[in-house]
């Protein structure tokens, strides 16, 4: 065993130094189709992230009649802190209602409004964005509600292009990853072609298939591991522009929303030199199979 092992040492190095136009033309592959792939995976888990965080801004508002006695008010307020899909709730009173009022009607408009005219307001932000038709449907109609409002045809057609983006995002993903096995795949066997020669040689005189194959797949993992290394390299630099061109001063833009954490980066590019290393040996191991047949 431990010439067996100094053995497939020595001619992996040897055949890596040999062939090392081969070696960077399969560890560049490896690097450009990995890029791609974590690139994609990194992008898809900002999605998610997005989705999170706009979630969270979802509000349902329930608006008290203007003229709302005290105890229709409390009433209310204590049947929202009861609702288990609606995780926080703040009340508005007249002022503040009035106050916002000022900013979003007309100068026009505003003059001929009284502070007391403006309703009241619950507003409230549900577990889930689907929940905001049940906060709408429980409260409209009950006394001293005037109206319960949520931006429902916003929700819907977010949720859909969210949806929508993370499978364009997980399908481009399993292309590229399928696209980056083939040229590696390829690129292997054009490697190892050029030595076939030699593997029929070692084959005739009583090698095994195994002593033969070992350091060419040992050749792959290391190919493979270089070009994911590389691969997660430009991830985490993609990582880091994100970030930058993030906003954290608006935290409704869209690139903020999709920061990623530390971890979720590391856990993609763990992902990426995983593959990297499987599909460097395992694809010296498909592509030496067809001439191990002497």
């Amino acid at each position: 065993m431990p010439v067996f092992a100094e053995y497939a040492v020595r001619e992996t190095a040897s055949n890596l130094w040999r062939n090392r136009l081969m070696t960077i033309a399969a560890i560049l592959t490896v690097a450009v189709s990995l890029m791609l792939v974590g690139s994609t995976l990194l992008l898809k888990q900002g999605a998610a992230n997005a989705e999170v965080e706009w979630q969270r801004g979802t509000q349902v508002v329930v608006w008290m009649a203007p003229a709302a006695s005290a105890s229709e008010i409390n009433a209310i307020d204590a049947q929202l802190k009861t609702l288990p899909y609606v995780h926080d709730c703040v009340y508005r009173n007249h002022a503040y209602d009035y106050a916002e009022a000022r900013k979003l009607l007309t100068p026009a408009e505003f003059s001929v409004l009284k502070q007391g005219e403006v309703p009241t307001s619950f507003r409230c932000t549900p577990d889930q964005p689907q929940d905001a038709q049940i906060v709408i449907n429980r409260f409209t109609g009950q006394p001293g509600v005037r109206d319960a409002t949520a931006p429902l045809q916003q929700i819907h057609a977010m949720e859909q292009t969210i949806t929508v983006l993370q499978w364009v995002f997980i399908i481009v993903a399993v292309v590229l990853l399928l696209s980056a096995t083939v040229l590696i795949l390829n690129t292997i066997r054009l490697a190892i072609f050029a030595r076939r020669r030699e593997v029929s040689v070692m084959k005739l005189v009583g090698a095994t298939n195994w002593f033969i194959r070992v350091p060419f797949m040992a050749e792959g993992l290391i190919q493979g591991l270089l070009g994911a290394l590389l691969a997660a390299l430009v991830v985490f630099g993609l990582h880091d522009a994100l970030n930058a061109f993030g906003d954290p001063s608006n935290p409704n833009a869209v690139l903020t929303q999709m920061r990623l954490t530390g971890w979720q980066v590391f856990w993609t590019n763990a992902v990426v030199v995983v593959l990297g290393a499987a599909i460097g040996a395992g694809g010296s191991a498909l592509a030496i199979r067809r001439f191990l047949d002497v």
